[in-house]
């Protein structure tokens, strides 16, 4: 077999220097880095994890050590260069970088934290030839800078990769161990303000945003990119980069599925797409998922299986928040979105942050933002993961059982297909809640059901409902569509449902589609807290 070496999917390639010695693939994204070093000094920037934050910042580092022979061919070359000739400045200058990486350790303690910074402390100690400092860390983080300066004479650079991963370890986990590492963080980032005139530039990055709950306060000049549009493809591989670049991945992956070149592109967009990080900004794939997919040749779900925090599932299921709004329905002013705060009163800015919802539309008069999933691998693998909270399902059960709910629903054996729902919804863990609370808690049964017929629209066409005036549920197979309605045992039994869908002409808009049309009343018994009868009837 011949191997292109020119080729190389850079998968896991976090070093700007490796990546370009090494000859792999590149999406030109040193614009942004020409444009952020010199039209600004102190930023910050939220990204989901995988996202590309850690290369961006290992190009930034490059630049800033002047190491031009790295940026051949790209953008700031000739950026860099027209720049020192309109300034009347030296062009590539070496500035003095402290680079502090958070991804390289388990935090456990507090001493975790302060060993690892400690550990940066003495590197660049070492690296630069300082003397040895002591004391606190914002002490000798202060102390490393202004030497620096005096021994260089040029302001120094600071690069923060994730930025808020002790945070994130212990959020959820122990919170009086994430208040201290709130506490430390806090004291040690002042100091990039309180040094402004030895720094050139800082750049800080993470996943979430604790700026409005003190960690930022005293770092006020620090200017957040998050949200702002001219960034929103900083990271990620918009549409255009993806044609670009990757021409030749996409069609081996066309050749693989037996699919051409226009029909992987739309599976591709629908599975990894969707990323909207600004009200006008460019929707962005998932760059993880996407060089995945042309590595393995395969439409995988590799973001997700990198894993899920446990405490989003359990946030959204303490806050008996409605699930069915997550696809599309939530509604969220910028401050909510901006928002970080651990609460399980308010999931929705980290389901944002961390990139298992993004922006759909920006309602300009109302000034909200309209957030949902941004693609398929986020939709069924976030569901799937949730579905162990709302049943008796366990975590290995679930992908198995949705396939058992469809193949039962192919095969038109909705008898069988009820008795696997009424037994997963049995399971359901029972709420101590007041009778005035009951709502709450039929609302878990409503989620488990929601969940089953979502997941199952991976393999049929499903349509869910919350709205009065519409059908709780529709499967589309091959042959038959099954309209369902489900009703509280006290509001009305199985033939009540079935009148219902004659009534209200819920078939109406299928008669058309020459299929058989099943409709399925069923009942909710309060009192067991699961399915009760059942009965269906052809229209």
């Amino acid at each position: 077999m011949d191997f292109d070496f020119s080729r190389k999917i850079p998968i896991g390639v976090q070093s700007f220097e490796d990546l370009r010695k090494k000859n792999f693939l590149y999406v030109d994204k040193t614009l942004y880095a020409f444009k952020l070093a010199n039209f600004g000094k102190v930023y910050f920037l939220s990204r989901p994890r995988r996202f590309g934050k850690s290369l961006f910042l290992s190009t930034l580092k490059a630049y800033f050590l002047g190491q031009k022979e790295l940026f051949t061919g790209l953008y700031i070359e000739k950026a860099e260069e027209k720049r020192a000739e309109i300034e009347k400045t030296e062009a590539w200058v070496e500035y003095p970088v402290l680079y502090l990486d958070f991804n390289t350790k388990y935090y456990k303690d507090q001493e975790a934290l302060l060993t690892i910074i400690n550990l940066h402390l003495d590197d660049w100690e070492k690296i630069y030839s300082l003397t040895k400092t002591s004391g606190s860390i914002e002490d000798r983080f202060k102390a490393i800078i202004s030497a620096l300066y005096e021994k260089t004479g040029r302001q120094v650079v600071i690069l923060v990769d994730e930025y808020d991963k002790p945070l994130l370890q212990t959020m959820g986990v122990n919170e009086a161990l994430n208040e201290e590492y709130r506490n430390t963080l806090k004291a040690f980032y002042s100091v990039i303000k309180t040094c402004d005139q030895y720094i050139r530039f800082a750049f800080l990055t993470g996943v979430t945003k604790f700026s409005k709950v003190s960690i930022f306060s005293d770092l006020n000049n620090l200017q957040d990119i998050s949200l702002i549009t001219e960034y929103s493809d900083i990271c990620g591989i918009n549409d255009s980069e993806l044609k670009l670049n990757f021409e030749p991945e996409i069609k081996a992956l066309a050749d693989r599925k037996k699919k051409n070149f226009e029909e992987i592109l739309c599976d591709l967009k629908k599975k990894y797409d969707g990323y909207l990080f600004a009200k006008e900004g460019v929707n962005v794939y998932n760059p993880f998922s996407v060089l995945s997919a042309f590595s393995a040749k395969d439409l995988g779900n590799y973001w997700f299986a990198t894993g899920t925090p446990t405490f989003l599932v359990n946030y959204l299921k303490d806050a008996y928040y409605n699930v069915p709004e997550l696809d599309g329905g939530v509604e969220i002013n910028e401050a909510g979105i901006d928002l970080y705060r651990a609460d399980a009163k308010d999931p929705l800015p980290i389901l944002f942050q961390s990139g298992y919802l993004t922006i759909k539309e920006y309602l300009e008069e109302a000034n909200i933002y309209r957030l949902g999933f941004p693609n398929d691998e986020v939709r069924y693998g976030f569901l799937e993961n949730l579905v162990p909270a709302y049943s008796s399902l366990r975590p290995y059960e679930t992908a198995s059982s949705v396939w058992e709910f469809t193949k039962d629903i192919r095969a038109g054996n909705i008898d069988g297909f009820m008795e696997r729902m009424q037994a997963i919804i049995a399971g359901v863990p029972y709420d101590n809640l007041p009778k005035d609370k009951f709502k709450l808690r039929e609302q878990n049964y409503q989620t488990a059901v929601y969940l089953i017929f979502k997941l199952m629209g991976q393999f049929v066409q499903t349509e869910i409902h919350c709205a009065r005036g519409r059908a709780d549920c529709i499967v589309h197979t091959k042959d038959t569509i099954y309209i369902f309605e489900f009703k509280l045992m006290s509001a009305g039994s199985p033939e009540d449902a079935i009148a219902q869908i004659r009534e209200k002409g819920y078939a109406e808009q299928f008669k058309s589609e020459g299929k058989n049309i099943i409709m399925i009343g069923s009942s909710f018994d309060e009192e067991e807290r699961t399915i009760g009868e059942w009965k269906t009837a052809s229209l």
